[in-house]
């Protein structure tokens, strides 16, 4: 049973991996594999516990999937709140504050504007917040397929590097963060260089790609917000606060102790409450459009619901032990921490990089690795940029996923190698510093 989970999760990988080709959505094959595998690990628990016996393997099983989906909810709402607050700016047309000043055409020099401005928002707020806005700036200016692709892929990239420098930037590198590993000044130091290069890699790849000029979108979306009528003061107000109730949630983080989506949730409901203020006297179908009631119909939950299969799966090769051994196999095989961490962040674009991550933290005490040692440093830097190298390897990757439609194959054709090169260049960096 043991292996039957394995070959289940790598079945699965493959019927996501090749959704166009099955003619199957990536959602259902992810929810699928999520339930069989715990399924698996119920029917099949006690070949994998034996000391449990008949009458304990139901109750661990099913604590395990309840602190599971615990976690996985945390991820979830938070996304869920994001999505909300950005398609709000979004609805009041918040988002032509920024696109109406950037005024560069040239294809090459505005994904070099954009990547920066992802790389360092992300270390502000995260990687998955980063995306989400980064996202509808991209709806707003570029209209053809390819082009589009390409920018939010090197979003997604300059989102995890930009995440994996900070110490609120990316779950792992919290993790790390709250754990002890890791200081904040230190990994802000020490792996800004190394991020940087991985970013600036694949940009001067995918800038020699595109060539011309930008076509601006005309998408319905920008009919749809004329009909709006939003007023400038309406635009500017509900843009000032939903980018202060994204950059807040890690400053509630730290205040209150609270998880971050705790931190979206009271924004959500701030903007909740001023956009009914702004919007009372209007009529219903007007309102409809500008309320969150209305934006919360427009929300991707195939995505969400895609999030919530692939992290199910994962978590149990969690609970059952099966990325213990991968860390164990690894730590057994190869005595270098440059190895083993580098090993860790690309297995991290197939699995996620919480248990990954949360595995490392497990094995290894402060005893062996004292804080802000090269394993702990190492560890957030792979652990939040090699999520890149596939594109459903992090939840910046995932979010974009969804929003753009992006296939998973031509993701691994045109970015996958770049994003690997990358990522390989910021590890020798890191290397070459220390």
């Amino acid at each position: 049973m043991y292996l039957a989970i394995i070959i289940i999760f790598i079945i699965g990988y493959l019927a996501i991996a090749l959704e166009h080709n099955i003619k199957i959505n990536k959602t259902a094959s992810a929810l699928l594999l999520g339930v069989i595998c715990w399924t698996l690990l119920m029917f099949g628990g006690s070949e994998i516990f034996p000391t449990l016996g008949a009458e304990g393997l139901p109750h661990f099983i099913s604590e395990s999937l309840l602190e599971q989906v615990g976690e996985i909810s945390e991820i979830l709402f938070f996304l869920l709140g994001a999505m909300t607050i950005v398609e709000l700016m979004d609805a009041h047309e918040g988002f032509g504050i920024i696109t109406d000043k950037i005024k560069i055409k040239k294809k090459s020099h505005l994904l070099i504007i954009l990547t920066f401005i992802t790389f360092f928002l992300s270390a502000a707020l995260d990687n998955l917040t980063t995306a989400i806005v980064m996202a509808a700036v991209l709806r707003k200016m570029i209209k053809a397929k390819h082009d589009l692709w390409i920018f939010a892929s090197m979003m997604i990239i300059a989102a995890n590097a930009g995440g994996a420098w900070s110490p609120i930037g990316d779950v792992t590198t919290i993790m790390l963060w709250i754990g002890g590993q890791i200081t904040a000044s230190n990994i802000v130091t020490e792996i800004f260089i190394p991020s940087l290069v991985s970013t600036l890699l694949p940009l001067i790849f995918l800038c020699f790609k595109l060539k011309g000029e930008v076509v601006l979108s005309d998408s319905s979306e920008d009919l749809r917000h004329k009909r709006n009528e939003v007023t400038s003061f309406e635009k500017t107000v509900v843009f000032a606060t939903g980018l202060s109730a994204l950059l807040f949630v890690p400053i509630f983080k730290t205040i209150t102790h609270l998880p971050p989506f705790m931190g979206i949730l009271f924004g959500l409901s701030i903007m909740w409450i001023l956009t009914e203020i702004l919007h009372k006297k209007k009529n219903d179908e007007h309102k409809k459009s500008l309320s969150i009631i209305g934006i919360l119909t427009k929300i991707d939950t195939p995505s969400i619901l895609f999030f919530l299969g692939i992290l199910l799966a994962v978590s149990a090769l969690q609970v059952g032990g099966h990325l213990t051994q991968l860390s164990q196999i690894l730590d057994n095989n190869f005595d270098s921490v440059y190895v083993v961490n580098g090993l860790i962040g690309i297995l991290s674009s197939v699995i996620d990089n919480v248990p990954m991550v949360a595995g490392a933290m497990g094995m290894y005490t402060l005893d062996v690795y004292p804080v802000d040692s090269d394993f702990w440093e190492l560890l957030a830097f792979c652990a939040g940029t090699g999520g890149s190298i596939l594109i459903i390897g992090s939840a910046a990757g995932v979010a974009i996923m969804g929003i753009f439609k992006i296939d998973f194959i031509w993701y691994m054709k045109h970015i996958s190698i770049v994003a690997l090169l990358g990522y390989l260049a910021g590890i020798l960096t890191y290397v070459l510093l220390n």
